[in-house]
């Protein structure tokens, strides 16, 4: 691929000279880490034989290098280990995330807000991007909805882990008697296609309604018809977006998120395991929920799909999610339980 960089030809189309060069960079990334780290226990080999030679003082030095140098490799065995899960036709793909708030109204809309911040930190942690798509706020407090693009590598193939219902107990900071409520929200995640993925979507089969952008923006946002809502009629899938200040770039936005959600749906309708990973979600409440954040009566988050806990459920609502999704990628659940399907285009 290095050689083919070289040809007179390869920037002549702009557009896939840089898929290329993208892809290039992705297998760099997962290959030389593991070649730099074969290097590293030819090393530590090296610096078996030296403690065993060595004797006294000698010997204490070389061993207390050679256990901070182990140490060190396990930290990074476990990073590579990790990237090695993430081998799903879209991982490496950015990903579109929704949260939905659920029955509950205000306390609701509340946690659905959490969930936007939880996730917002743990992007900024990981070194990703986030574009806000559409926001809907609450009727008091808080979002009933958001949609967002993560922008970076693998960003799919970790934030699939997050896809379920989430349930908060907690006092109500919205009720005068301080009673423990129980609040859920949805969170989709699907990912985001490009052009090598055949999506043909007549004009006959959406509808396209533009309208005035709601919530924060700049004055062109609030003040034009540039919001963009687009329903798929003969699924019923409806997209919002209402990011840009241009009606156009919107409803560019929105109908590559219309795209994907489609891919996704065919996608789900040949998979025959009733726990496929793409099926759906269930109601947004009791008995559905992949975890639960306690912070009443005692503090605890657990994710039920692995039984990953932790008290420190500050710690998790700054963003501090790595825990789960590494135990959901080791759990083999993309390998195991649900293998992508590739699809032709046709």
């Amino acid at each position: 691929m290095e050689g083919e960089m070289g040809a007179p030809t390869f920037w002549d189309h702009s557009d896939r000279a840089q898929r290329h060069i993208a892809k290039l960079n992705g297998l760099k990334k997962a290959v030389l880490p593991v070649v730099a780290f074969r290097k590293k226990v030819d090393d530590v080999g090296v610096m078996v034989e030296l403690v065993e030679a060595a004797s006294g003082a000698e010997q204490e030095m070389y061993a207390a290098e050679l256990s901070e140098q182990v140490s060190g490799m396990v930290r990074e065995l476990d990073a590579i280990e990790i990237g090695a899960f993430l081998t799903g036709q879209f991982d490496r793909n950015n990903a579109i995330l929704s949260i939905q708030s659920g029955a509950g109204g205000t306390e609701s809309n509340d946690w659905a807000d959490i969930l936007f911040r939880m996730y917002n930190r743990w992007a900024e942690r990981r070194g990703f991007t986030v574009e806000l798509q559409d926001v809907q706020p609450g009727d008091q407090a808080g979002i009933s909805r958001a949609t967002v693009l993560v922008k970076g590598e693998n960003a799919y193939g970790y934030v699939k882990a997050e896809r379920g219902v989430h349930r908060l107990v907690r006092i109500s900071p919205f009720d005068a008697n301080k009673r423990r409520h129980t609040s859920f929200c949805a969170v989709d995640v699907i990912a985001e296609i490009n052009e090598e993925i055949n999506i043909e979507i007549p004009d006959a089969e959406i509808r396209v309604d533009v309208y005035r952008s709601s919530g924060k923006g700049g004055q062109g946002v609030n003040t034009t018809d540039s919001a963009v809502r687009i329903t798929h009629l003969p699924s019923g899938i409806v997209v919002v977006c209402q990011n840009e200040r241009s009606q156009i770039k919107n409803r560019a936005s929105a109908m590559n998120v219309l795209k994907a959600r489609l891919y996704e749906k065919r996608q789900d309708e040949q998979r025959a395991e009733m726990d496929k990973f793409y099926g759906e979600k269930g109601e947004i409440g009791w008995g559905s929920q992949i975890r639960s954040y306690v912070l009443q009566p005692y503090q605890m988050v657990k994710d039920l799909r692995t039984g990953v806990s932790t008290s420190d459920t500050q710690g998790v609502l700054d963003g501090d999610l790595d825990r789960f999704i590494n135990a959901w990628l080791r759990a083999g659940c993309p390998r195991h339980r649900n293998k992508e399907i590739q699809m032709d285009d046709e």
